[in-house]
């Protein structure tokens, strides 16, 4: 198993237990990754169409399970991250008939479930977003309504929050929002950001040219490989290994001092996670 000599935290990936699961994990870790945030899965991926909050339970205790396991092969361990993809509301408004209105109060229930599971030490953070593909003002007004509902979640049970949107660099308004809540903003994070963003965050995908911006703005961030374990996408959207091996590629550029951010510093100011002491614990 490769040592590179540091923490490796894959800020935003997915696990599948019928899929490769816990076999991903251990070529993250040969590959010298030590640390997941694991997301659940989008909810209609379990074959499940949410009727009310409760309904998403067993997605979120798959999760925690994987969680569980994948945290016995790591050299450090696994956290889950909890909470409804905003791809939903589509699902609800376009194939099912809600009224966004509508829509939008189902997931505002299945955050609140998540913030269940968040206030008993289950989670470091919550899930939440809006579309990054066009939509109607209604949608689009239900789907930031949901963010801000996730933001005061977040802030009562004091984790953090994880943002799926469109693709920008640009989420003051959603920073503005969070401090209304009383969320601290840096402990809201984009994933799926470029190098650069303005207001919260960013968990930088591990393509070379977004690194490189990144550690050229020198604020901080998160690598993520967006792992969907899929098996009708095999490696998409970036493969297990991918974190690790950019870690060894930025040592080789000589950016110790970004990696140390990436992996360390900004861990524990957005998530309370110690990378460090939680290595072979």
């Amino acid at each position: 198993m490769t040592d590179l000599g540091t923490p490796v935290l894959d800020n935003h990936l997915h696990l599948d237990a019928d899929n490769r699961g816990i076999d991903a994990v251990e070529d993250f870790a040969h590959l010298g990754g030590t640390h997941l945030l694991v997301v659940n899965k989008p909810s209609w991926h379990h074959g499940i169409e949410a009727d009310e909050g409760a309904d998403f339970r067993p997605v979120f205790e798959e999760t925690i399970d994987l969680v569980e396991r994948a945290s016995e092969v790591l050299p450090g361990r696994a956290w889950p991250v909890l909470g409804v993809h905003p791809g939903l509301i589509s699902r609800l408004v376009d194939d099912r008939g809600f009224a966004p209105e509508e829509a939008g109060e189902l997931m505002r229930a299945g955050i609140d479930v998540a913030a269940e599971y968040a206030s008993d030490g289950h989670a470091v953070a919550l899930k939440s977003g809006r579309p990054h593909y066009d939509v109607s003002d209604a949608v689009w007004e239900a789907s930031n309504e949901v963010i801000r509902h996730a933001c005061t979640r977040a802030a009562e049970t004091g984790v953090a929050l994880q943002l799926h949107t469109e693709s920008t660099e640009d989420l003051t308004d959603v920073a503005e929002w969070a401090e209304a809540a009383g969320l601290p903003p840096e402990r809201v994070v984009k994933h799926y950001a470029s190098g650069e963003l303005d207001g919260v965050t960013k968990s930088v995908m591990c393509d070379k040219e977004y690194l490189e911006t990144a550690v050229e703005v020198g604020e901080p961030f998160l690598m993520e490989t967006d792992f969907v374990d899929d098996a009708d996408r095999p490696g998409a959207v970036m493969g297990p290994k991918t974190v690790p091996r950019r870690v060894r590629w930025l040592q080789e550029q000589g950016h110790d001092d970004a990696v140390r951010l990436a992996h360390v510093e900004t861990p524990e100011a957005v998530y309370g996670i110690d990378t460090r002491g939680t290595l072979d614990e």
